[in-house]
């Protein structure tokens, strides 16, 4: 029997893409495609699994009605706020949520090539991240910007909220040894570009990861969609998906 979708955010492009992939998927049908202004609550029921990208503000109504409703949750927006993580992390105690920056596989491949990196590499290189995306893009940075520095904080023994450096301006002295570098680009329609740069005297290594298709965003929600279904209530990743941990 076919997994059956409901879309949230149908009309924006992601919702356009997952709509897409799904129809070619076999194992997967689309019950309900819905976007502001359509009933949520009425498209639930008939549907075995959410997949929500929309806004970071619609995140806790969403993640509190599946798991009332006992229904899987795909996030895929980015940008909520630690009381709204909270509220996932209590819907995960009851229904499987992957709750993930990015459901690319090459990202995903490019955290976990991170991590090991910043582990061989050591303390001697600097680090720095950097993304753009398409002008529309409205959180800054993006949430895979984010869990880049955050891997490398974890590894470094660093914290993301001290030892980040959001851009650089005026005379703001020598690059500390413990610092993150982390910048955001818009503009255009890039669908999404990140590196991670390790430098050191003498020598630089790069770890860049681009996006040229919304599909490959897709196609990863719709795999994490389908995996859910085998799992127990808990808070998953694409890392979880893909069996990277």
């Amino acid at each position: 029997m076919a997994l059956k979708l409901l879309i949230n955010g149908a009309k924006g492009r992601m919702g356009q893409a997952l709509i897409a992939c799904a129809g070619a998927d076999p194992a997967l049908v689309v019950s309900a495609a819905i976007d502001a202004g359509d009933d949520f609550s009425a498209a639930l029921p008939g549907s075995d699994a959410v997949i929500d990208f929309t806004h970071a503000d619609a995140t806790a109504a969403i993640a509190m009605a599946c798991e009332q409703a006992g229904k899987i949750l795909v996030i895929g927006t980015t940008g909520q706020d630690a009381a709204t993580r909270e509220i996932v992390k209590h819907a995960a105690e009851t229904i499987p949520v992957v709750f993930a920056p990015n459901y690319s596989v090459g990202v995903n491949t490019l955290f976990w090539l991170t991590r090991k990196a910043t582990e061989i590499l050591g303390k001697e290189f600097d680090l720095e991240v950097v993304e753009m995306h398409h002008r529309l893009k409205k959180d800054s940075p993006s949430g895979t910007a984010r869990r880049l520095a955050e891997i490398l904080a974890e590894v470094r023994g660093l914290s993301y909220d001290h030892d980040v450096r959001h851009g650089r301006e005026g005379l703001v002295g020598e690059r500390t040894s413990s610092e993150i570098g982390l910048h955001a680009i818009r503009g255009g329609d890039v669908v999404g570009d990140h590196t991670v740069i390790f430098a050191n005297a003498g020598e630089r290594v790069e770890l860049t990861h681009k996006a040229s298709s919304r599909d490959t965003f897709a196609n990863g929600a719709l795999r994490a969609a389908k995996w859910a279904v085998t799992q127990p209530p808990g808070l998953y990743d694409m890392q979880d998906v893909l069996g990277l941990k």
